[in-house]
């Protein structure tokens, strides 16, 4: 098996050798278990399930949390020759939908949204195809104490079992061991499930947390870095007005090939600058965390977080997009006194106040089916806020007529979530003012050990700054540079 396995690799993935951990899990899954695996971010986790589909009978199914994640690795998979690829998502017009829908057997890897698997007609179509795989992508989303919680993640399992239940591989980067067992449970895996836990320590990736005095401090500092860090980078803040703020300041400031990117823009602006940004037409893309899951550029030289995250889970995710390719690249998270009050408050924003759901459960329960503009309208509730509403309201409504009763369980419920996102909040805290190796505390969160000393590990152990920067260039080469990159634009040929 492994010298077929091998062959694969070399004549479809123009790849000589499997990375730590791939072919354990690969063998695997092709054993028909089920299987978790997590692997460090940039670690290969998506030949564990685009590897088998050349050995199985039926095609692959990929849930994927991101339209623009799907589309990205839709592209990837077409780049290397394979055109059995499709993606199938509520982006796509319902026309075009259903005529990818009648072609379903064609197809070797079928990428779809967890709200499209919610169409009956979609499930009926994957049940005639035979899916041979049920994979899920960034399986820490399904845990409702992960951090990208998504109700319909927790369907997943019920889907999995209308399917007949084929073997499932659930793949993730960050997972703390609470997280990886509601995964288990939420999916229905066999009991007998093999768990590939591997190290997410980044060695490559230097650590760095700044303490500045203001705002303005802050912004004048990440000007200087990225005047002086060698570049592809990623600026990462906690709101969209502020990817667009630090966005403009950079290019006010005569910095070029900069753009921002949020869950605001529209669909196509978002998928032409990760595809601008992946092809190296954009230097440093200002964004929220919408960005970057599982996007594929392997030359990312350095993440900073302008706003640090509400978890540490959601901090590896990010820091995990530099150095894919291995070398060696930095994390750096600015912080000021004022940024406490923000991730708090973003916690809060996430669950309508007792009053907003008391509001929209008697709404909703003597209307007849309201959009959620009349709910927004009438109760005040933002979407995200009306999409744990309406999720957990459905899942009441068969067992219980009693509104007084719903609201009390949904709010105790809401009650316990906030709890645990404070306290990873409160973890995040912790962390940020360590006064040992911040590498070392981070893998413990995840129970790690890590007792390795390696150079450039982070700014309590030391980091030799220039090592990040980019080299000086003399005036002669700069300008025979711009002279042949402008000859090359001329005829239409891409620079080296």
């Amino acid at each position: 098996m492994n010298q077929q396995l091998e062959q694969i690799l070399n004549s479809n993935f123009n790849l000589k050798q499997f990375r730590i951990g791939q072919l354990e899990i690969i063998e695997s899954v092709l054993q028909g278990n089920d299987v978790i695996a997590m692997l460090p971010t940039g670690g290969g986790k998506s030949l564990c399930y685009q590897l088998p589909g050349y050995v199985l009978n039926g095609p692959i199914l990929i849930i994927s949390p991101l339209l623009s994640l799907m589309e990205d690795q839709v592209e990837q998979i077409r780049r290397r020759g394979e055109k059995q690829v499709v993606a199938l998502n509520s982006a796509i017009p319902v026309h075009k939908r259903k005529q990818i829908i009648k072609q379903l057997k064609m197809f070797r890897y079928i990428y779809v949204s967890p709200e499209i698997l919610q169409f009956d007609y979609v499930i009926q179509a994957l049940k005639d195809v035979g899916v041979s795989l049920f994979v899920v992508d960034e399986a820490h989303c399904i845990s409702q104490w992960g951090h990208d919680f998504r109700p319909d993640y927790s369907k997943l399992g019920e889907i999995r079992e209308k399917l007949s239940n084929p073997p499932c591989l659930a793949l993730t980067a960050t997972a703390t061991k609470d997280v990886l067992l509601d995964v288990e449970n939420i999916l229905r895996l066999n009991r007998n499930v093999k768990k590939f836990i591997f190290s997410i320590n980044r060695p490559n990736i230097a650590i760095s947390i700044e303490k500045h005095g203001s705002i303005d401090e802050k912004i004048d500092r990440i000007q200087e870095l990225v005047r002086t860090l060698k570049g592809p980078g990623l600026i990462y803040c906690s709101s969209r007005v502020w990817t667009e703020k630090i966005a403009q300041i950079l290019i006010d400031s005569g910095i070029d090939k900069v753009a921002y990117y949020h869950g605001g823009m529209e669909q196509e602006q978002r998928i032409l600058i990760q595809q601008q940004y992946i092809y190296d037409q954009l230097n440093i893309v200002c964004c929220t965390n919408a960005f970057g899951m599982g996007i594929n550029k392997q030359n990312i030289r350095y993440v900073i977080h302008f706003h640090f995250p509400s978890q540490i889970e959601s901090y590896m995710q990010e820091i995990g997009r530099a150095g894919r390719d291995g070398r060696d690249s930095m994390a750096i998270t600015l912080v000021s006194d004022g940024d406490y009050d923000i991730p708090k408050s973003l916690v809060e924003l996430e669950f309508p106040s007792y009053e907003d759901l008391h509001k929209t459960i008697y709404f909703i329960r003597n209307q007849d089916f309201p959009s959620f503009e009349q709910i927004q309208q009438w109760c005040g509730i933002t979407e995200t806020q009306w999409r744990y509403v309406e999720n957990a309201y459905q899942k009441l409504l068969p067992l219980s007529a009693n509104t007084d009763e719903m609201i009390a369980s949904i709010w105790g419920e809401i009650e316990k979530r906030i709890a645990v996102k404070r306290q990873k909040l409160s973890e995040m805290y912790k962390w940020l003012s360590t006064t040992g190796c911040r590498r070392k505390k981070l893998l413990s969160y995840f129970d790690e050990n890590y007792d390795d000393s390696i150079q450039n590990c982070c700014d309590a152990c030391g980091i030799n700054i220039d090592k990040f920067k980019e080299e000086p260039k003399n005036n002669e080469n700069a300008l025979e540079m711009n002279w042949l990159e402008e000859l090359n634009m001329i005829f239409g040929k891409a620079s080296d």
